[in-house]
């Protein structure tokens, strides 16, 4: 009985390969970190922070200087971080004893993180509103705030009208923090009544501790008067 035949090797010799099966994407998932706070109630409390574009929290080693340029203890202070991002600035005010602190957030994914934290860390001297910083700063009453933290994407142009509503929201004497990609120039924020008590650089990043020393530069809005009444 004759012998099985064997098998034809494929061209070129090479034994044929079965191709694998195409695998199925795995789920993208929006990385993460985390920052954490350094001072106050919630000293080394680690929060998580997603990766977004333009999203910059300032380090820790700035924040630790801002804060010794404010003083440690701001009990009873009114406080407003706008653009607030991952929130760290405003925590850090809520953690060192502020009275009031409004996180203002445009992006819904964001704003559902600062919910979050903020019931983490049953911060119930912290409200968190979605919205645009530089309005919602402008509906404030004249001052009325102690600190605006303005920390802006690098890439917009919301400095100079961030600057403007801010200057308005607090009273002369009162604070505004602004990280900025240079340094802001003197002139600048005279015209605004502003004066720069202290500047910092770390890497990329220009901090300034901002006061309000002049009359307000920024016409207030137009108030209708009471029905009944007239101005």
């Amino acid at each position: 009985m004759p012998s099985a035949r064997p098998q034809r090797p494929a061209p070129g010799g090479a034994a044929r390969r079965v191709a694998p099966k195409p695998r199925t994407p795995a789920p993208q998932r929006t990385a993460s970190h985390e920052v954490r706070i350094i001072g106050g109630q919630w000293r080394r409390t680690r929060l998580k922070v997603l990766d977004k574009p333009g999203l910059r929290p300032t380090p820790d080693r700035v924040r630790e200087t801002l804060f010794n340029w404010l003083g440690q203890d701001l009990s009873g202070w009114h406080c407003v971080d706008a653009f607030a991002g991952t929130g760290v600035l405003g925590l850090e005010a809520a953690s060192r004893g502020a009275a009031q602190v409004l996180l203002i957030e445009q992006d819904a994914v964001l704003v559902r993180q600062l919910q979050d934290h903020v019931q983490r860390l049953q911060a119930q001297a912290v409200s968190v509103q979605r919205g645009d910083a530089v309005n919602a700063l402008g509906r404030l009453p004249a001052g009325s705030v102690d600190l605006v933290f303005i920390d802006p994407p690098f890439d917009g142009p919301w400095f100079e009208p961030a600057l403007k509503a801010a200057t308005r929201a607090v009273p002369v004497g009162g604070w505004i923090y602004l990280e900025a990609p240079v340094p802001w120039p003197a002139q600048a924020l005279g015209a605004l009544g502003l004066h720069c008590e202290r500047h910092l650089q770390a890497g990329a990043v220009h901090a300034h501790l901002l006061q309000r020393v002049g009359p307000e530069p920024v016409p207030t809005p137009h108030v209708l008067p009471e029905e009944g009444k007239t101005p």
